[in-house]
């Protein structure tokens, strides 16, 4: 995974950084919520692939009585903030938590549905996103939908940099912070693993994945949805 540490202090501030960092933060989950119900039953089994913070839960939860939850996330402490937003939400019958990463779970046990949100561009290497995106296939009943969302783009590029840049002063703008530690903040960026947005299409479909859509595109941020193939596609 990542070199960022997601440690007790990151953890507290993520929510408030996050929907400074993606501005239609709120508004993903809300789309990301409505496909869902689009796509499975009242009665639905939901993975949460990266579940630190409790978004999804919190999101998910809400009007759908009969949803039950697997909420993994390899940070202890990103994890603990789902469990306490889980249980001031009433969802802790219905949830069950794995601290570590999907390569750890059971196949024994498929999923109507699953979402991997703002997470693929915190996996280093391109092998550990395929095998990340070939568990998540495996784990899924044929047919089932999966929700990714994740940073993309190729760095240098002049598109990227002007997405870059307005992002930037997106922060001024709105934040106290001076140039000097945006600067700081940028480089914490171009440290993660960015990948075009060709590159994760070809990785979703050779983990199986295919009707591809992007729903979604904020500066360097991108949604989409895809279906695990049925039983005899090609």
């Amino acid at each position: 995974m990542s070199n960022l540490k997601f440690d007790q202090k990151t953890a507290n501030e993520y929510e408030k950084g996050i929907r400074r960092t993606l501005p239609t933060y709120d508004a993903m989950y809300k789309m990301t919520h409505s496909y869902l119900r689009q796509n499975v039953g009242e009665k639905a089994s939901i993975l949460i692939v990266g579940a630190g913070g409790g978004t999804e839960l919190e999101v998910f939860g809400k009007g759908n009585a009969e949803w039950t939850f697997t909420a993994i996330d390899p940070s202890a402490s990103m994890l603990d903030l789902a469990k306490v937003k889980s249980k001031e939400l009433g969802l802790l019958n219905r949830t069950k938590f794995f601290s570590g990463t999907v390569i750890d779970l059971d196949e024994r046990n498929l999923y109507d549905a699953a979402t991997n949100m703002l997470v693929l561009h915190f996996i280093p290497s391109i092998e550990e996103k395929r095998e990340t995106l070939n568990k998540i296939n495996r784990l899924l009943k044929p047919g089932a939908p999966l929700i990714i969302a994740s940073m993309f783009g190729e760095p240098g590029q002049e598109e990227f940099e002007e997405k870059v840049k307005l992002w930037k002063q997106y922060w001024l703008d709105r934040t106290k912070l001076n140039p000097e530690a945006m600067e700081d903040m940028e480089m914490s960026i171009r440290n993660l693993s960015f990948l075009a947005e060709n590159d994760i299409r070809s990785l979703l479909l050779d983990a199986g994945f295919e009707r591809m859509t992007k729903f979604m595109e904020t500066a360097m941020f991108g949604s989409w949805i895809c279906y695990k193939k049925k039983s005899g596609d090609e």
